[in-house]
């Protein structure tokens, strides 16, 4: 059943694109009722406007905090029109039907994010009459259009131009399921605000207000559908909130598992970091030069890089682009392929001339999405925000493990102590570790990720994958283990591919004898006191 749009309530914090809105329903004689500074603005711009105190017979009060909380507002929109006790009501009352609503709520996300923000600047952007107006539309939408967001505008005015000022029921349902999807998030935003200020890490109930950010090409595979939802609010430079400036097929799930591990590697390094992954780290180096840091990552393991993600923590100039097509080109064609092929690559920023240098490469033969996510501030990174998990019929939630290196909290339990230039090794193995899959064992020398372990049921079949993978690279190399060693025998075989150096957490029952075993083969071993599974 299309409802023909005779009055319409319109009340905004966001003004983009209203006054037109405003307009347009002005020319099919719709009428117009508005509040406080939207009555304003579209009297300005010569709209004729009811003031919502004309309807309601009070005008507005406590600074604006009651305006639209009325029965001649919510009997108006409540009210059932196919319903006789309903309609004698509305006449008895004398309350005019309104037929839609168009209202944003007030700012609150973006209130609470500036730094000089108040509880009490807070709470005076919490929106009562607002989200009170779109549940009661929402709720009646088999009579009310309830409209919550500008780019609905267009679809709004397009359709009553078409059909004489009607709007469909097929559209006031849509509008309404996006109305209750708004109402919630604005409240999880809240509860999430009052949490954080209470400090309450765990609260009895949780809602996590996410925005669908894009539809993905598939899920983990092929057959399964996904999406991709972003938080309402995060300061953090992350995959989240990167843009997209050079595309091409859409993204997966996929992808964005790995873009997101890949550059949260990255981002744990203040010196030029690069790395070439798979949610695992197939190639990691860090070196002065983001040149030299990326030519080390993507020889760590030329194999696996075809088709991954690149993170890099630096800006991407025009040299540097070169570098990278380069690489990816001659793998490529040595086996057979058409050129260059990677994933994506991810940066904080890309030169403009890099960027059309890639496009003018990619075009003769290859793909790679490019990502720019906005130069990285530590200061920004959101340890408030849940590490979430799901499983069947529920959610896992922790706080992200933001634990990097803690040289003062370093212990040194064997008999040899580490060179600096071991203690640098030691702590790119580490952080290396920290971003694979358990069970984690990862090999560097000279800055250099040598061989990586990921992902096994013992930590014993670990060691001898990345062994495998650094050959005679191992002699004289860091090894970094995720967890303790519960036995003495990934340090013999450590000792037996020729490793110099140990990181692990320790707390093993059988520390004694794994220190034991190191210090019987020279091995110097550091402790961390903390573990970092990833499951």
């Amino acid at each position: 059943m299309d409802v023909k749009i005779k009055t319409a309530l319109i009340s905004v914090s966001d003004k983009s694109g209203v006054v037109d809105f405003a307009k347009a329903l002005g020319k099919m004689s719709v009428k117009i009722i508005s509040t406080g500074g939207t009555a304003k603005a579209l009297s300005d711009a010569g709209v004729k406007v009811v003031g919502i105190e004309s309807v309601t017979g009070f005008p507005e009060m406590m600074d604006g905090r009651v305006k639209t909380l009325h029965p001649k507002i919510h009997g108006g929109l409540l009210g059932l029109r196919d319903k006789k006790t309903h309609a004698a009501a509305m006449k008895e009352h004398k309350i005019e039907p309104i037929d839609m609503v168009c209202v944003n709520l007030y700012p609150f996300e973006a209130t609470i994010a500036k730094p000089d923000c108040t509880l009490e600047d807070a709470i005076e952007n919490i929106d009562i009459g607002g989200p009170s107006m779109i549940r009661s539309a929402a709720k009646n939408n088999k009579f009310v259009t309830v409209v919550t967001e500008p780019a609905q505008y267009e679809r709004v005015i397009g359709q009553m131009q078409k059909n004489g000022g009607a709007v469909s029921r097929e559209l006031r349902s849509d509008f309404a399921r996006i109305a209750f999807g708004l109402t919630a998030s604005y409240d999880a935003a809240i509860s999430k605000y009052l949490n954080g200020r209470r400090a309450v890490e765990y609260p009895e109930r949780v809602s996590i207000a996410l925005k669908k950010e894009a539809t993905l090409r598939y899920g983990e595979n092929p057959h399964q559908s996904a999406s991709f939802y972003k938080l309402a609010s995060s300061p953090e430079m992350s995959v989240s909130s990167a843009a997209m400036l050079e595309g091409g097929t859409a993204i997966s799930f996929n992808n964005l598992l790995d873009v997101n591990a890949a550059f949260e590697l990255v981002k744990e390094f203040a010196e030029p970091a690069a790395v070439v992954k798979h949610l695992n780290p197939c190639g990691c180096a860090v070196d002065e030069d983001i040149l030299e840091a990326y030519r080390k990552a993507y020889e760590g393991d030329v194999i696996s890089a075809f088709g991954s993600i690149i993170a890099l923590n630096r800006a991407v100039d025009v040299e540097l682009a070169r570098l990278i097509m380069e690489s990816f080109s001659r793998f490529g064609k040595a086996r057979g392929a058409s050129g260059f092929f990677a994933e994506v690559i991810v940066a904080p920023k890309f030169d403009a001339d890099a960027v059309e240098l890639i496009r003018t490469l990619k075009a003769w033969g290859g793909r790679v999405r490019l990502m720019e996510t906005g130069a990285i501030d530590r200061a920004k990174i959101d340890g408030a925000e849940y590490d979430a998990r799901c499983v069947v019929g529920g959610l896992l939630l922790q706080k992200r493990d933001l634990v990097g290196w803690e040289p003062d909290k370093l212990t040194y339990p064997t008999k040899a102590r580490p060179s600096a230039e071991q203690l640098e090794d030691l702590r790119i193995a580490w952080l290396a570790a920290k971003h694979t899959k358990s069970n984690t064992i990862v090999l560097v020398k000279n800055r250099k990720v040598l061989g990586v372990g990921a992902g096994q049921m013992n930590r014993i079949e670990s060691g001898l994958i990345a062994f495998k993978r650094a050959g005679d690279e191992a002699k004289r190399c860091a090894m970094a283990s995720d967890a303790f060693f519960p036995f003495p025998d990934n340090v013999e075989n450590a000792a037996k591919a020729g490793v110099a150096c140990i990181v692990q957490p320790g707390g093993s029952n059988k520390d004694d004898e794994v220190i034991t075993a190191a210090d019987e083969h020279g091995i110097v071993m550091v402790f961390t006191g903390k573990r970092h599974f990833k499951h």
